[in-house]
């Protein structure tokens, strides 16, 4: 989904053919879900005014310009909008979602079937656990151009939607 039916071109170069608007899709869905900077997409669409959401740590804040309410949780559920924290959480997200459509049993059936038991190899991933040494010293110098492309774009659909 996307604002036009054009092709979309990701930040990677990879081009997305849209299937349908998203406004006028969300109209007619039950739930709308996003892991990581897909957030940003439902902020600048306007479907996170008030809300509580999730994104990756680096582009957390950013969901403040959209008038939603940034959380640090790997899973964030408000209303019939779910959202998640990095890609990796997008698991963890579809698992949430499952068991709304479907029951807790299933989504932990399916759990067990894609044999999800996730055991992190080293104590990181997150701002608020990492070294800060490992955060400030080899992630953010790496990530500031893109942060900084991400912040314009956020600040121009914010201004755009008023």
């Amino acid at each position: 989904m996307w604002k036009t039916l054009d092709p979309v071109r990701s930040e990677h170069g990879l081009t997305i053919l849209p299937m349908a608007t998203l406004r006028r899709a969300v109209a007619a869905v039950r739930y709308v879900v996003s892991a990581c900077t897909g957030a940003l997409v439902l902020g600048a669409a306007g479907l996170l005014r008030g809300r509580r959401a999730g994104t990756h740590w680096m582009s957390r804040d950013l969901l403040r310009a959209f008038g939603a309410e940034p959380v640090a949780e790997r899973v964030v559920v408000d209303g019939n909008i779910f959202t998640g924290r990095g890609v990796t959480a997008g698991i963890d997200v579809a698992l949430a979602v499952a068991a709304e459509i479907a029951s807790r049993v299933t989504a932990e059936t399916i759990q067990l079937d894609i044999e999800y038991e996730p055991a992190l190899p080293f104590a990181s991933g997150s701002p608020e656990t990492d070294d800060p040494a490992v955060v400030l010293a080899g992630v953010l110098p790496r990530a500031e151009p893109r942060q900084r492309d991400r912040a314009e774009w956020v600040a121009h659909a914010a201004a755009t939607l008023g």
